[in-house]
């Protein structure tokens, strides 16, 4: 049934943590079933009680599954991303506010920037056994985090901040470890985590980020880590403000074993200040990706790290890919010496059209949230019927299912595209699909 791998153990812990071994080194994988609980007591010498107290908890973390007599087996990863096939599909002479894109007018020409990585390659190409960060970057990189007084430590570059994150959480979790997500947060997060095998842990969110009491009761239910957007969180478009980092630093330091991982998903499009929540203790890493401020197509996303945890993100990725294209690498150095892209102006923009918008909702009477970046936020009593109404008045958003895991219902509205003549009728349709929302918290 099992193979060649034997489970160990004399109390159900060990027992738990012998099943967990295999399941992270792939010795027993998704589907395999598992012996019944006599069996295996029988294997082990102790009482089949003991066994299945291992399976319960096993069960509650997520790592097996039990389906009546046919037993118990490793859980399967799911293969797809379901949240992404959440979205509503804008029909001919429908405006499209869903789909979280930057507005192309705010981002930086590159032809510039790749004609200098052109002649650069001309006289001396990459080759393989080179730095895998490119040595501007890296000294670029480090000195913008330094001035947002991100702690020091050591630098690496991932394709985005999506893959930053998987790899930061691979290097310490197994499968069947929990971890503190927001809620609404980020569909693409909330699909990753559990296709990792990881059990995510829902946190409500307000304006000023992640509620405190929330966090620490995700971390005292057993979460191995936390994820936390500092800025223009999606979907929200909260950002941790001082009072709030403070409040999160103290809950986090008492739990050191803990993994924080910080997305910095604002930086170059927000006027607000980073307040970092890593101290430099522990096991940390902070993601920023170039993708919102100067294109999605530029997958790069800078990250440090107390040592430990960037170490084995590039030794992993050495093993893989090898390296995230030291010619890109050199495109958005050019970006950044140049000054590119102006944060101030970015933000203005951004925040003339959300701020502007938000105003709007609020004298028709629904309740609507965006501190920063280029999302809006509208909790809603009907969801579907609410995006429905939307796509009766010419408007395609985003259902809020795509962000949500506990929160309640809600619509997504993208305003990079919008111009000042299309707040109050935007506004209007929006208080028309949706009604005045009630009076709660989004999370």
């Amino acid at each position: 049934m099992l193979g060649e791998y034997r489970i160990e153990g004399r109390r159900a812990s060990d027992i738990a943590a012998s099943v967990e071994r295999g399941v992270g080194s792939g010795s027993l994988r998704p589907g395999q079933l598992l012996p019944p609980m006599r069996e295996l007591a029988g294997l082990l010498g102790v009482n089949p009680n003991t066994v299945a107290a291992a399976y319960r908890t096993l069960r509650e973390r997520g790592v097996i599954e039990t389906d009546g007599r046919r037993g118990s087996r490793v859980r399967s990863a799911p293969a797809t991303t379901a949240r992404g096939s959440i979205r509503v599909e804008a029909p001919e002479g429908v405006r499209d506010v869903s789909n979280g894109s930057p507005d192309p007018a705010l981002l930086p020409p590159l032809d510039a920037a790749f004609a200098s990585v052109a002649r650069e390659y001309a006289v001396r190409p990459p080759m393989y056994g080179e730095a895998p960060v490119d040595e501007e970057f890296a000294r670029l990189a480090r000195a913008a985090f330094d001035a947002d007084g991100v702690p020091d430590g050591p630098l690496g570059v991932a394709s985005g901040s999506l893959d930053a994150i998987e790899r930061v959480l691979l290097a310490h979790l197994r499968p069947g470890d929990a971890v503190a997500v927001e809620d609404p947060g980020w569909g693409s997060l909330l699909d990753l985590v559990p296709a990792l095998g990881l059990r995510p842990v829902p946190v409500a969110v307000d304006d000023e980020g992640p509620l405190p009491e929330a966090v620490a009761r995700a971390l005292r239910g057993g979460a191995r880590a936390v994820i936390v957007t500092d800025r223009a969180q999606n979907p929200t478009g909260a950002c941790v403000t001082e009072r709030r980092a403070a409040e999160l630093r103290t809950v986090l330091a008492a739990h050191p074993e803990v993994l924080l991982i910080e997305d910095d998903h604002g930086h170059g499009i927000v006027a607000q200040p980073l307040h970092p929540l890593a101290t430099g203790a522990g096991r940390w890493a902070l993601v920023r990706s170039v993708a919102k401020a100067y294109g999605p197509d530029l997958r790069i996303a800078a990250f440090t790290g107390d040592p430990e945890t960037v170490d084995r993100v590039l030794g992993r990725q050495r093993l893989g890919p090898g390296w995230v294209s030291r010619l890109l690498q050199r495109a958005v150095v050019h970006l950044w010496a140049t000054g590119a892209v102006d944060p101030a102006e970015v933000s203005a923009a951004y925040g003339e059209r959300r701020d502007g918008l938000v105003r709007a909702l609020g004298l028709r009477g629904v309740e609507a949230h965006g501190c920063g970046g280029m999302n809006v936020w509208v909790p809603v009593a009907d969801e579907t019927g609410a995006v429905a109404r939307m796509l009766g008045a010419g408007w395609a958003v985003a259902p809020g299912a795509r962000f949500r895991m506990d929160a309640g219902p809600a619509i997504r509205l993208t305003v990079s595209g919008l111009t000042p003549a299309d707040l109050a009728p935007l506004a209007d349709a929006v208080a028309y699909a949706a009604g005045p929302a009630p009076a709660r918290s989004y999370g």
